[in-house]
């Protein structure tokens, strides 16, 4: 992919800010999280992925007070990131007349042009209302056609009714508007970076990092803690049922299930996990990869 594309960070660039991912990456240098990991990132939790990340120093990856489409379901995928900024004639004359020289038309459909299967489009418009929406149904359905997903985007997006028609369009968005971005005579919005790290709300976005959405709210998780994050959730899930199996039977008490477990109990979670292990909401090779990892 050309390193000169308009407003996309190079594979350099790209590779320096993301140092702690080892694993297989994009033409273009993004991180690449397996999709087998976004398939169990889909049973996570914000407090499950919160707590890994907060325990790692990751103290601001989520973003909540969303509109949303499709809030029932759950959004996952690769960060592919947009940063807009508030428009100015002469550097946004610079950036379209390089995009234009590379036979590019409207800047609001750039990163569009970049998405793939599995990513996220993740856009700062900076919360712009009145004046404010690059995307509408024409871009969502662009955006869904090449990735799969929907969106989350700061800032305004128009022709709601028609959004909402996208199957699968998950998304989460600061408002909606009947107006588009840059009328005639107001040029208020300019595209300024493409897989550069972003800020959406109070969250640094880096592109390749795992979108998970759901409850109406989004965390940003790197992509080397996503399957720290996966293995963490399915470890609680099944302690959790575990632990509630045991005080319907009577075995333990509540009071026994809601503290550190003693070793017995620990001994006896090991080998219910192995006894059980075809029943479970886990797969069967991740519970023998949690059992090869334990010491009891």
């Amino acid at each position: 992919m050309s390193q000169i594309q308009a407003q996309q960070i190079s594979k350099e660039q790209m590779l320096f800010l993301t140092p702690e991912w080892t694993g297989e990456r994009f033409e273009d240098g993004r991180p690449k999280v397996p999709d087998s990991i976004l398939e169990r990132m889909k049973e996570v939790t914000h407090e499950e992925a919160w707590a890994v990340m907060k325990n790692e120093g990751y103290k601001y990856q989520y973003a909540e007070g969303w509109e949303t489409i499709n809030p029932d379901s759950v959004l996952i995928g690769r960060a592919l990131t947009a940063t807009f900024m508030p428009g100015r004639p002469d550097i946004h004359g610079a950036i379209d007349k390089r995009g234009k020289a590379e036979g590019k038309k409207g800047q609001n459909a750039w990163p569009v042009d970049l998405l793939v299967p599995g990513d996220v489009y993740v856009a700062d418009q900076f919360g712009l209302h009145i004046g404010g929406p690059t995307i509408g149904d024409n871009v969502g359905n662009a955006i869904f056609a090449n990735s799969g997903n929907g969106i989350v985007y700061d800032g305004a997006v128009r022709d709601i009714n028609g959004l909402k028609e996208i199957g699968g369009f998950t998304s989460y968005f600061t408002s909606y508007h009947p107006s588009h971005h840059n009328q005639s005579g107001d040029l208020n919005t300019m595209l300024v970076g493409i897989n550069t790290p972003t800020k959406i709300r109070q969250v640094t976005v880096m592109a390749g990092d795992v979108v998970l959405g759901r409850d109406g709210a989004v965390s940003f998780i790197p992509p080397h803690l996503a399957e720290k994050v996966v293995l963490t959730s399915e470890i609680v899930r099944l302690r959790d049922m575990f632990g509630h199996q045991r005080i319907r039977d009577g075995v333990y008490t509540a009071g026994q299930i809601d503290t550190r477990w003693a070793d017995e109990i620990e001994k006896d979670f090991s080998q219910w996990l192995n006894d059980h292990m075809d029943e479970l909401p886990v797969s069967r090779e991740q519970i023998q990869e949690i059992l090869k990892n334990r010491t009891w």
